[in-house]
């Protein structure tokens, strides 16, 4: 099965969501999101394909979000990932995008909706 992490190695979320994976003998394409951000119509079906909205996707805890004025209800989704796109640790991590679908991995075990049935 092929799989891709957008992943953050300091976030410890990230690091266990990629160890699930690993145990589950997948081993996924890692993008470092933080390095290598996804483009705005990238990062947009990522949130669509996961069932969120613009602004469950955004980490409202770091501090650029409230310098930006991130938090405004006005702001439009397009202006949101804009920020997101050009201060990528705004991107809520891990998302993983497997065949049988995307999550924002929040819980690091939401991953396994999108990860075969294991048999016993």
């Amino acid at each position: 099965m092929h799989a891709t992490i957008y992943h953050n190695s300091r976030c410890g979320t990230s690091r266990t969501t990629l160890g699930l994976l690993q145990d589950a003998g997948i081993e996924p394409e890692v993008v470092d999101y933080l390095a290598h951000p996804p483009a705005k119509a990238a990062l947009k079906s990522l949130v669509e394909q996961s069932g969120l909205t613009v602004r469950d996707a955004i980490r409202t805890k770091e501090p650029v979000h409230a310098e930006l004025g991130l938090d405004d209800p006005a702001l439009s989704d397009d202006a949101l990932l804009d920020a997101m796109v050009a201060n990528p640790i705004l991107i809520n991590r891990p998302f993983v995008q497997t065949e049988l679908g995307t999550r924002l991995c929040r819980p690091a075990e939401r991953v396994l909706e999108i990860l075969p049935a294991v048999s016993d």
